[in-house]
């Protein structure tokens, strides 16, 4: 998620250019669906406003999980591949082409790879980059989680908005394989235009080239999801539960600039329910937490307060240990793995702080699949139905013939 405000053209990056990417607890009084240990309120998922056709098809659904995207190596050319498409999306860089391409193309394409090649190179893994290997996880995690809860065939495929796969590969793919229902789900909790919007630009352009084309449906997202909510708060009690509890719990955001909101962006307002959700979740009082918005880069303002300002301020004020969690990332990438754990961990021991601990993403975790389950059936409703469970059929009057 990246973005460059127009009032500030002149070499105001985003941190991505730098080093580019990349409810309380489930209630014990709802009854939990067997294979997924997620709330039954989700069993059954809602056929969306204007459908009423729940008929069989000839043909299957299919769900488009999306991420944000990731250079295919840590090298300098890689990275300069990835940044030209990614900086050349008006929906990221909100600056007119006459003026930025130049820019672009003459200055940060010959000076920002190699920096950045560098950064992904500290938390590359053996298989690739962090951002795709969880991502390919969570694709094939959440069609396993989904074929024991539909008992229907539905395909789960993953693309990158930039970078391989694209969208427009792997939509083709899925109607190769017979889906003529597609459902876009982005991996970006709260929504703003320079992740989602863009994302689904990119499937509708897609679509645009097609004679036949499949029907679509989006998830614009789920900032404060029960089952995402819950995810968070069983991660974070389960790292103190190792670790102990800190004194001050950061929620890192990635940043925006403050005009994007002004301009009608619920960005910002989303964030700020998500952490709201998470701190009921895990029981903290205001002076427990800290919501802060990371990655700003350049002379523009953006969404406040800065994650490494404030950082600083605890590290300067000895208050230890502090525990750093990114609710907007469900995979681990360059901006949680290097610039919190890494570059953050340094601003707040340079500051005086001693024990700053990074709180992975919820990566594929059981609860943050089973929540992701539960948002896809939800959004499948009327094109694939899961079997009638024993509660269902009796509220229907009916008897199971079984005990228990």
């Amino acid at each position: 998620m990246t973005y460059v405000d127009p009032s500030d053209c002149t070499f105001v990056l985003p941190r991505s250019l730098v080093h580019p990417f990349t409810c309380s607890r489930l209630d014990s009084s709802f009854p939990v669906y067997p294979f997924t240990r997620s709330p039954v309120h989700a069993l059954i998922p809602a056929t969306p406003a204007g459908r009423t056709d729940t008929t069989d098809r000839s043909g299957r659904a299919g769900v488009l999980l999306i991420n944000l995207g990731t250079p295919e190596a840590a090298t300098p050319e890689a990275v300069r591949t990835y940044l030209k498409e990614f900086l050349s999306d008006p929906r990221v860089v909100e600056i007119p082409r006459a003026v930025w391409w130049p820019i672009l193309n003459l200055f940060i394409l010959r000076t920002r790879p190699k920096a950045s090649a560098a950064r992904y190179a500290q938390v590359w893994t053996r298989d690739g980059s962090p951002l795709k290997v969880h991502t390919e996880r969570q694709t094939l995690l959440l069609q396993g989680y989904l074929g024991e809860r539909l008992r229907s065939a539905v395909t789960v495929d993953y693309a990158m908005r930039y970078g391989k796969p694209s969208i427009a590969d792997r939509i083709a793919a899925l109607k190769s394989k017979g889906c003529d229902r597609i459902l876009l789900l982005p991996l970006y909790p709260q929504y703003s235009a320079s992740t989602t919007a863009t994302a689904f630009d990119e499937a509708f352009r897609v679509l645009q080239g097609m004679r036949d084309q499949p029907e679509l449906r989006t998830v614009r997202d789920f900032h404060d999801d029960p089952g995402y909510i819950a995810a968070l708060a069983v991660s974070v009690r389960d790292f103190w539960g190792k670790r102990g509890r800190p004194e001050m719990l950061v929620m890192s955001f990635h940043g925006i600039p403050k005009r994007s909101v002004t301009r009608g962006d619920p960005y910002q307002e989303q964030c700020l329910a998500t952490g709201r959700l998470l701190a009921q979740g895990l029981g903290l009082g205001e002076g427990q937490y800290r919501i802060t918005f990371q990655s700003r880069f350049g002379r523009a303002e953006w969404l406040q307060p800065y994650t490494a300002e404030v950082l600083a301020e605890l590290g300067r004020r000895k208050l230890e240990p502090v525990d750093v969690i990114c609710p907007g990332f469900t995979s681990d990438c360059l901006e949680t793995l290097e610039e919190i754990a890494i570059e953050g961990r340094g601003i707040y021991t340079g500051a005086g702080g001693r024990e700053l601990r990074y709180i992975p993403c919820l990566n594929d975790r059981h609860e943050w699949i089973a929540a992701l389950t539960d948002i896809a059936a939800r959004n499948l409703g009327g094109w694939v139905e899961p079997p009638a469970s024993r509660e269902n059929i009796k509220a229907f009057g009916l008897s199971t013939g079984m005990s228990g």
